[in-house]
């Protein structure tokens, strides 16, 4: 089969696509084959060097659609032929609030989506939302679901929220959009371009904030949100982090689910004082996951920024490096 490869680390130039040998499930596990895979900037950071345990070569890619190929023994479910996407995280414990030491993703240190074949645990194989495409199916694994954890089970949305997005334009963070909007909350959100905020806009956001042209950004976003936000989801870290627990309206969360900008500098007042909730949130469990799909069944659809050509993945991966997409940008396998 034809599969994306990484065999050395030095960024996005050493991924190309050569012929590997088809996997075969074992027991417990279902072939799928791959008809559309999607980037996250965790697989830009494999080919930098810049993510724990990682050894190659590799496969990378952790979002993927297509459908059963073939099932390893004492596996019937889905059938062979069922239009599927793959829930990424492997081993999450049987507490839905607990992600387990061994957790891990598909596409590192296993071989991941990029390929015309994957092959997966049977639990991780879901039916596909027959509403959405192959291009929308394959977006929303991974980020739809560090979404939904961060924004549902850890920051509990309401209606009534105020909910601050920093740095709108990744792909998480836009479905973090998607999800306010849908639940009915006030949006402010950031971003270093105009164009994204324009097109944040169009997704629903209510008031938008270019930190470039703004160095004041925060106490802007303090102001818009009627006197500081009562949910944050943060990716950032670093001074966008500080800034966010400085403006957070008392009694606020606060979730967190990356550091980009590296360690922040904070304040233990304005956590104390305001009696805020601090929230770590990584990936999904089951649970997530399932309940993530079902929003998109309702009738939400990702945000697609590129399709790419399987042949062009080292220029797809380029473009998720200099954080140039709105959403998510989708390679496309078959």
């Amino acid at each position: 089969m034809r599969a994306v490869r990484l065999n050395e680390l030095g960024g996005p130039e050493k991924l190309h696509v050569e012929e590997i040998e088809r996997p075969v499930p074992g027991a417990g596990e279902i072939l799928v084959k791959i008809k559309r895979a999607a980037f996250n900037r965790r697989d830009v950071f494999i080919t930098q060097g810049l993510y724990p345990g990682i050894t190659v070569p590799v496969t990378p890619g952790s979002d993927g659609c297509g459908e059963v190929a073939a099932h390893g023994s004492g596996v019937g479910d889905p059938p062979i032929g069922t239009p599927v996407v793959i829930n990424p995280e492997i081993g999450w414990d049987d507490d839905p609030s607990t992600l387990t030491a061994n957790a891990r993703i598909v596409g590192m240190p296993a071989d991941g989506t990029f390929a015309e074949y994957v092959v997966v645990p049977a639990q991780n194989v879901y039916r596909k939302p027959a509403n959405l495409s192959d291009d929308e199916a394959a977006a929303i694994p991974l980020g739809g679901m560090t979404a939904y954890r961060a924004t549902f089970t850890r920051g509990q949305i309401s209606k009534d929220d105020v909910v601050l997005i920093p740095g709108v334009g990744s792909g998480v963070q836009t479905f973090v959009l998607l999800y306010a909007v849908h639940v009915g909350a006030k949006t402010v959100v950031t971003s270093g371009s105009d164009e994204k905020l324009a097109r944040a806009k169009a997704l629903g956001a209510g008031e938008g904030i270019n930190y470039k042209t703004d160095p004041d950004w925060h106490k802007t976003a303090r102001k818009l949100s009627g006197g500081g936000p009562t949910l944050v989801v943060d990716c950032n870290g670093g001074e966008v982090l500080a800034r966010c627990l400085d403006i957070a309206r008392f009694g606020a969360r606060v979730a967190i689910y990356g550091g980009t900008n590296g360690d922040s500098k904070i304040r233990p007042y304005s956590i104390f004082w305001k009696h805020l909730s601090v929230l770590g949130s990584s990936m999904g469990s089951p649970a997530d996951f399932a309940a993530m799909l079902k929003l998109f069944e309702a009738g939400l659809k990702p945000v697609i920024d590129h399709v790419y050509p399987m042949d062009d993945v080292a220029s797809a991966a380029e473009h998720v490096l200099k954080g140039e997409q709105m959403g998510k940008v989708v390679l496309a396998i078959a």
